[in-house]
């Protein structure tokens, strides 16, 4: 390794404090604004729009649907744009704008065609940030020190979610469900603060892109994302188990806000979903951080099979009881299976694509893969509820994370042994330089 490599790995494996906080406040103020209006859009259009304006259950899955196929087309492309920039932060501030331009315009205008348009930007925006953030964080703090600071970032981001949520709950009352764009602005402007304090000298761009310290990037082509994954069994089958898992997940929540909506009103709809967020994220930031800490000491498949399980379990309870207390409760095992999702999925990318310099547009395809998942969800939920009931939608929903409980312990490897099997004798310690 040259002397100048050596200095720069040494000099990024503990960020110092500033770096620290700035990856701490990038995670919190950038939470909300990363996953776009997510469940607030169906209450919005269908608390204020509503079926006079042609809005019901299955239009607003199929714009939900639009916009997240929009997205899951951009994911590949945006891991391979991180692989080969050294621009990431601007990059980063640039789709934050991007995603609260298209998200503010919401509230004035109301045609089907202009609402899909508007999110499927912000979809597409949208993309950059997860392979953006991990890059960036293992740039920073190196593969040693990736599974506890990913732990420490997702932790920040649920934090970040609840604070908006519970904003979002306590102003509602007062200004309605239209709050929520311009706590989405406000936060975009934080959050471009909190990429500034990172500088630009602090992120190895090779590191950043899963080469091993010192190792030059211009000896690894670029390949295409489907590629990658159809040279990588391991990663191909983690990548459907992912769209296995959004397929289940991803419309529950906007169910369950649906839901609220038919049975306390428009009123108190945006409110209470809030409060369900709430709910989850403060159990995401314990869980995060617990699972960034112990990935490495107990495996990564045996907390990921918690995940899939703790899935299909709430997709039954939310079938027992219509009350708002029951279904905020019952969210709150949404903070344990997300929680343990946002730890460990970057890490396991890493973990199979260690040396080669393929991380982020590995994390691009594997989140196309799931991104299917995610547009197919709201479509077969939003019809299971039009064609039978909401509780036939969270059956299908738990049954399918069923499925990928099973899929996951038959099929997926320990990747953590996988990673430490590529690891060179006499790899460098980051976090000890």
């Amino acid at each position: 390794m040259s002397g100048t490599s050596l200095r720069r790995s040494c000099s990024t494996a503990h960020p110092p404090r500033q770096i620290g906080r700035g990856l701490d406040a990038l995670n919190f103020f950038l939470a909300d604004v990363r996953d776009g209006l997510g469940p607030y859009l169906a209450i919005y259009l269908l608390a204020v729009r509503g079926p006079e304006q042609g809005w019901n259950e299955a239009t607003i899955g199929l714009v939900i649907t639009i916009s997240a196929i929009a997205g899951l087309l951009a994911q590949t492309p945006a891991g391979a744009l991180i692989d080969r920039s050294r621009r990431k932060r601007a990059i980063i501030i640039a789709a934050a704008v991007a995603v609260t331009l298209s998200s503010v315009t919401l509230p004035f205008i109301s045609d089907f065609y202009a609402v899909a348009a508007t999110q499927s930007l912000a979809g597409i925006a949208a993309a950059i940030f997860p392979p953006a953030l991990a890059a960036i964080t293992l740039g920073v703090v190196g593969p040693r020190g990736f599974s506890r600071r990913i732990g420490r970032n997702e932790a920040f981001n649920h934090a970040g979610n609840a604070a908006s949520a519970a904003l979002a709950a306590g102003t509602a009352f007062l200004f309605g469900p239209v709050v929520v764009f311009w706590i989405m602005a406000l936060l975009a402007v934080a959050s471009i603060g909190a990429m500034l304090m990172i500088p630009a000298t602090a992120i190895n761009d090779d590191v950043a892109r899963g080469l091993e310290t010192g190792t030059s990037s211009k000896t690894h082509e670029e390949p295409s994302g489907w590629q990658t994954l159809l040279t990588c069994r391991p990663l191909l089958i983690f990548a459907g188990l992912m769209a296995c898992f959004h397929l289940a997940n991803a419309a529950m929540l906007p169910t369950v806000g649906q839901k609220l909506t038919l049975v306390v009103g428009r009123d108190y709809a945006t409110s209470l979903i809030a409060g369900c967020i709430v709910a989850a994220q403060c159990v995401m930031v314990p869980v995060a951080i617990l699972v960034g800490a112990k990935a490495d000491l107990w495996g990564r498949k045996p907390i990921f099979l918690m995940a899939f399980g703790i899935l299909a379990l709430r997709g039954a309870l939310y079938t027992l009881s219509d009350h708002p207390a029951w279904l905020i409760g019952v969210q709150l095992l949404d903070g344990v299976g997300a929680g343990i999702f946002g730890a460990l999925f970057p890490v396991v990318v890493a973990d199979l694509t260690r040396g080669t310099g393929r991380f982020n547009v590995s994390q691009g395809a594997v989140a196309t893969a799931q991104g299917v998942g995610a547009a197919l969800s709201a479509t077969l939920a939003g019809t299971v509820i039009v064609s039978a009931s909401y509780s036939a939608a969270f059956l299908t929903l738990g049954s399918i994370a069923a499925l990928g409980f099973l899929g996951y312990l038959l099929l997926m490897p320990e990747t953590a042994q996988a990673a430490r099997a590529k690891a060179p004798v006499q790899a460098p310690d980051l976090e000890r330089c």
